[in-house]
């Protein structure tokens, strides 16, 4: 209720410490307020309480009323109401170019490397509300799940719906880094980033990683390479199980092409990432969304209700019956 209340000039409540004071002084002096008659008997007069009398303080509070909300005028209480409207004055582009292959499937993450990434990547989404974002994904080929929009509900639902299967086996690092080179190919945007992920070395595709690269150092795109897998081995998927259909795990060696990873990221003036597990992993988004900030400028408005034209009013009315009262019913002829 009070949420948008304030006083302009909240010291002059100091004042209200004088309301009190004023109300003990009166009272305790009303009796010499009163005219007197001293006689020597009063056997021959028959003395009735004055109803009247009795209500004369009426005027003293009533003008200590009055003087109460003069105060509180004085203080210049108002309603606040705060809209804000902001600005984007640099807008940032993002591709994220996520590698699909059958690798993703590992366990060394939970509950696996696919997965644990969707998590982190849509909190991700969820934390640029500003930006523009796209989705690349890449095993033996690649393909744009989403091409650059602002609309965050479809870039959650297609993170959500990304799966291992829907493209041909292998890790083709150049193709994904391409395409996401391409996505950007048009962007007017001021700033141009690709967080570019993979679990594996270049071994396929008839795209060349550094001729890539060469392509998004020439757009002014900056990639943010990240490297996905424990160190040492992790549990792989191999082959199917033929009577069920699922999958079957052994463990093998991780094998990560950091050295490409590290070179695309310098030569972009970006940087290289290794997330070794959950925490890991959100820990790089997190620095990602540190590093890349979007300048956005607000803008408030104020509108503001005086409340204290009433109160003055109020107090007009007050002493004016005060003065009404004095001088009629209360009225002293002495």
């Amino acid at each position: 209720m009070f949420q948008n209340f304030e006083f302009l000039n909240p010291q002059f409540l100091w004042l209200l410490i004088l309301i009190p004071i004023l109300a003990v002084w009166y009272f305790l002096i009303r009796k010499n307020d009163s005219a007197s008659l001293t006689i020597a008997s009063t056997k021959g007069f028959k003395i009735k309480p004055s109803i009247l009398s009795k209500l004369k303080p009426v005027l003293y509070v009533l003008r200590l009323l009055a003087l109460t909300l003069l105060i509180i005028a004085l203080a210049r209480p108002r309603n606040v109401e705060v809209s804000q409207k902001t600005k984007t004055n640099k807008g940032i582009d993002i591709v994220m170019a996520i590698d699909v292959s059958a690798s993703m499937l590992a366990r060394d993450l939970k509950p696996n490397r696919l997965e644990a990434l969707k998590v982190v990547a849509t909190e991700f989404v969820n934390q640029r509300p500003n930006d523009r974002i796209g989705i690349v994904v890449y095993a033996g080929e690649s393909f744009t799940r989403t091409p650059i929009t602002s609309d965050k509900r479809i870039i959650r639902n297609t993170i959500s719906d990304i799966k291992w299967g829907d493209l041909d086996g292998g890790t083709a690092i150049g193709m994904g880094l391409g395409s996401a080179v391409n996505r950007l190919k048009e962007s007017k945007a001021k700033s141009k980033v690709i967080i570019l992920l993979t679990d594996g070395v270049n071994n396929t595709g008839f795209v060349d990683p550094k001729t890539a690269t060469e392509l998004a150092v020439g757009l002014g795109i900056k990639v943010y390479t990240i490297g996905l897998g424990t160190n040492g081995t992790a549990s792989f998927p191999y082959a199917k199980d033929p009577r069920t259909g699922e999958l079957l795990f052994r463990s093998s060696p991780v094998e990560i092409d950091e050295v490409l990873l590290r070179y695309i990221a310098k030569e972009t003036d970006g940087k290289y990432f290794r997330a070794t597990d959950n925490s890991k992993l959100k820990a790089i988004y997190n620095e990602i969304n540190k590093l890349e900030k979007t300048e956005v400028e607000e803008f408030k408005y104020y509108n503001y209700q005086e409340k204290y034209r009433f109160l003055v009013l109020l107090a007009g009315f007050l002493i004016l019956i005060e003065i009404g009262l004095k001088y009629t019913i209360f009225r002293s002829f002495i």
